[in-house]
């Protein structure tokens, strides 16, 4: 089966930092209550249709995505012993229209349900040869991000009525991925913003499309000016066995995944290079992804504009589990009609990946993004192709973001001989408008 996914677009990212500063309702003695408000709206439109859902015919598809996360975070000084912290938040989704062109919303979705429900503690200067908050200790209903989101960046899939062969609705918002947090977590977290750091992880999926899997972390980092050198060892310790078969997720069970990974300037100003290699241990096999990126930006040049180049590379039957934007468009959903439609879906392909981005302002990015797909085995379908995204980021004010987008892709092949473009393997011209607001 053919297994798409979406994460929070790196913009909701971005603006996540905007919805840090929540507005404030009480401040007195060390106690801190905010209200927390975030809202993203979408309106979209592809030329073409993909043969994912298996309720799409050829065509163009038009619809409209919605949310809204509202609650309360709040946090207790205590004293020398640190700080207690913690936050409940409710989310509202919707899809309108003919559902996205995947076919996994049908343009009816509608729902309100818990979000973030959990608590920690942080140890402010209690352990000093840890650092400031060198003990962080939380547990409940949040979003966990590994790295940079290569592997693990929230448990974003939110699907809608399509009828796969079990319930896998969350709500719609696709696109917008109005849910993002794990249902279960415990997380302890050792040692401060510089040196070296360590994370240690378990976490439990509600996400029928994620076959609910169960997993367990442990990371280690070592953080220093010229950059982070990062290890993983994920272990996977159970899933749904019904929705696992229907989603060949059955090997999560048991899976081992090493990540060995590096980001930073080397010390060089201007630079940023990164690279990432994975392993995965399967009953199957043996499964690997690796990456490496570059890029460059010329400060000395009128907008600073920033060349990146990177080269990824799946195998056959690598499973990306919940990877997710962290860094902005393109990471790591690779294509916005690709990543999200069309396919591949970071699995059983190689991606040449080139990017440019300048701000004329401060509170203004242009970017355009190009991305070359080749499938590795195309005996299990060709997903090969092309695309081209051009976008535009302003925040007119620090509480309201602007976001078009306009992308041409170009397949290698359409649904009738392997690939996912129902009708033809013409290219298909794609918009998006987002506006999101955040306090």
């Amino acid at each position: 089966m053919i297994r798409a996914a979406r994460t929070p677009l790196a913009l909701t990212l971005a603006l996540m930092a905007c919805s840090a500063q929540a507005h404030e309702l009480y401040n007195n003695e060390g106690r801190v209550l905010n209200a927390d408000l975030e809202a993203l709206f979408g309106v979209f439109h592809s030329d073409e249709s993909y043969a994912v859902g298996g309720n799409r015919q050829p065509g163009s598809s038009a619809w409209r995505e919605g949310y809204v996360k509202y609650g309360l975070s709040a946090s207790q000084a205590l004293g020398a012993a640190g700080t207690a912290y913690g936050a409940f938040n409710l989310v509202s989704s919707g899809t309108w229209g003919d559902g996205d062109a995947a076919g996994l919303t049908l343009g009816s979705e509608r729902r309100t349900g818990v979000e973030d429900a959990y608590l920690g503690w942080r140890s402010g200067d209690l352990f000093p040869a840890l650092g400031k908050d060198g003990v962080d200790v939380s547990a409940g209903r949040q979003t966990l991000t590994l790295g940079d989101g290569f592997l693990i960046q929230g448990d974003p899939v939110n699907l809608g009525k399509v009828d796969l062969g079990a319930n896998f609705n969350r709500g719609g918002a696709y696109y917008l991925a109005a849910r993002k947090a794990f249902d279960r977590t415990a997380v302890l977290r050792l040692g401060g913003s510089e040196g070296l750091r360590g994370d240690l992880m378990w976490l439990k999926s509600d996400n029928h499309y994620q076959a609910d899997t169960e997993l367990a972390i442990a990371n280690l980092e070592q953080v220093g000016e010229a950059g982070t050198l990062g290890i993983s060892w994920i272990r996977g310790l159970d899933v749904d066995r019904r929705y696992a078969s229907i989603l060949g997720l059955q090997e999560r069970d048991g899976m081992d995944t090493v990540s060995l990974r590096g980001r930073g300037s080397l010390g060089v100003k201007d630079l940023e290079v990164a690279a990432e290699y994975v392993t995965q241990d399967k009953r199957s096999g043996r499964e690997n992804a690796w990456y490496l990126e570059g890029a460059w930006t010329f400060s000395e040049v009128p907008w600073s504009p920033t060349a990146t180049y990177r080269y990824s590379r799946f195998s056959n039957a690598f499973d990306p589990l919940f990877y997710g934007a962290s860094r902005g468009y393109g990471t790591w959903f690779q294509g916005e009609v690709a990543a999200n439609y069309a396919g591949p879906f970071n699995s059983n392909s190689q991606v040449h990946h080139v990017g440019l981005k300048a701000t004329p302002r401060e509170n203004l990015t242009l970017g355009a993004l190009y991305f070359d797909f080749d499938t590795l085995d195309k005996a299990r379908g060709n997903l090969g192709g092309r695309e081209l995204d051009l976008y535009v980021e302003w925040m007119v004010n620090e509480h309201l973001l602007i976001s078009p987008l306009l992308g041409f892709y170009k397949p290698d092949r359409s649904a009738d001989n392997g690939g996912l473009q129902l009708g033809s393997s013409d290219t298909s011209t794609y918009l998006q408008l987002l506006v999101g607001t955040f306090f």
